[in-house]
């Protein structure tokens, strides 16, 4: 080594471990890359998105050539180290053991736990730069890593595991795109990731927890004066009315209520066989119909409209294209009076909502971030009725989970308001 100058040495040994730090930084970065990120990059034309993209199609070749990188390089600094510390301290058993622990410590800072920490920090930036280099590398190199590869897979058959093609392919489930979404943060807009979480929820929701309630359904009767039926067309705030005969489970037909007002306007005499020529068949839908599905069939059936029945053919509510339109993306606009009654499920400044008994728990458990079970009934009133399995006098006051809600008014042998005090763990915390 005499030939050589100490800082041609020195200047090598730095090059080898800037080379080892580059392969430890590009495959931690490349392999904690989000190939969504990648993959939507890609499509905006960004060759380093779509070169690493390729890269990660190939993981065993990429992971080969890296290694045998990483091992000829971190030996070949091992190997330089000893010389050196050999040529100027003698070869003593204590300059080699010296010289090993320097490069170890050398190795380990600079070429193994800062660059990774570095590629896991800022993975899509530095895959993006570092890919078409080990792109270059990969080809280069082909027939080694192609020699090694034959071994690994022989041995990994052995063994029992799939790799590459053979692997099954990767499916992402619901609950794991659920968490995709809310571990995108601040990152997407707030709006869009309500709607993405909803979207995903409304797998779980059935069209009774979304339904109009039975005693709910603005409906009319053929078998009421025919007074009374002009009356309820010409105040009704709905585009289609459920038409029924005698009583609700009798239901013969929906009713598009412009139709009828035209007609009313055209005939010097209306009677209720006009009406009856304007019904179109009702659509039914069984009570444990899931509400993703059926969205799904109000689209192939073009239906908008949906009557609730039972297992015994008794109709139990009313679910529209709306419903569950709002489900996903919020209340929006509506002629229907006291349609706004969701916005006034909140706290107020005392820590306590005063809410309609026909209130439904989920959208409770939702706008007051609470527990209640939804298991059982829908609403407040059957939640409370089914606790105190009595019909209370107000006022009277019950915990249920961590909440408090006491009865404020009792009608008509249903509850008709109730009052919730906010739990003492959600409240806020007031400075002195």
């Amino acid at each position: 080594m005499d030939t050589v100058p100490l800082w041609v040495l020195v200047l090598a040994l730095v090059l080898l471990i800037l080379l080892s730090a580059f392969f430890a930084m590009a495959e931690t970065a490349l392999m904690a890359s989000n190939k969504y990120r990648l993959r939507h990059l890609a499509e905006r034309g960004n060759r380093g998105a779509v070169t690493s993209l390729w890269l990660l199609a190939r993981t065993d070749r990429f992971l080969s050539l890296v290694l045998i990188a990483n091992i000829l390089l971190n030996a070949m600094a091992a190997a330089l180290v000893t010389v050196v510390a050999i040529d100027l301290y003698g070869d003593e058993e204590g300059v080699i053991a010296a010289a090993a622990a320097t490069v170890a410590f050398l190795l380990i800072v600079f070429a193994e736990v800062s660059p990774k920490v570095i590629g896991a920090t800022y993975p899509e930036p530095i895959a993006v730069a570092t890919s078409l280099p080990l792109q270059a590398l990969l080809r280069m190199a082909r027939p080694v890593v192609g020699i090694v590869n034959l071994f690994v897979r022989g041995l990994l058959r052995l063994l029992g595991i799939r790799t590459g093609a053979d692997a099954p392919p990767a499916r992402l489930s619901p609950e794991e795109l659920r968490s995709i979404v809310l571990d995108s943060g601040p990152t997407g807009a707030q709006k869009h990731r309500s709607i993405l979480l909803n979207l995903f929820d409304l797998e779980s929701v059935k069209v009774d927890d979304i339904m109009v309630p039975r005693a709910q359904i603005e409906a009319l009767n053929l078998a009421a004066p025919l007074d009374t039926i002009l009356d309820q067309l010409t105040t009704c705030y709905h585009n289609k009315l459920p038409v029924y005969e005698g009583e609700i489970n009798r239901i013969v037909g929906i009713l598009h209520v412009r139709k009828a007002v035209g007609l009313l306007r055209q005939a010097d005499e209306l009677d209720k066989d006009h009406l009856r020529e304007l019904l179109v068949a009702p659509y039914f839908v069984p009570q444990e119909t899931h509400a993703l599905d059926q969205l799904q069939q109000f689209q192939e059936q073009r239906e908008r409209l949906g009557i609730i029945v039972d297992e015994y053919g008794e109709v139990q509510g009313l679910v529209t294209l709306d419903d569950i339109i709002e489900e996903m993306i919020g209340n929006f606009t509506t002629s229907m009076p006291g349609a706004a009654r969701g916005e006034a499920v909140a706290w107020n400044a005392r820590g306590e909502c005063l809410l309609e008994g026909s209130t439904p728990l989920r959208d409770i458990n939702k706008k007051l971030g609470l527990s209640l079970p939804l298991d059982g009934p829908k609403t407040v009133n059957g939640l409370l009725l089914e606790q105190l399995q009595d019909i209370p006098e107000a006022p009277i006051s019950l915990k249920i989970g961590n909440c408090i809600i006491e009865v404020v008014q009792v009608q008509n042998q249903a509850i008709k308001v109730v009052k919730l005090l906010r739990p003492v763990s959600a409240r806020r915390l007031l400075p002195f």
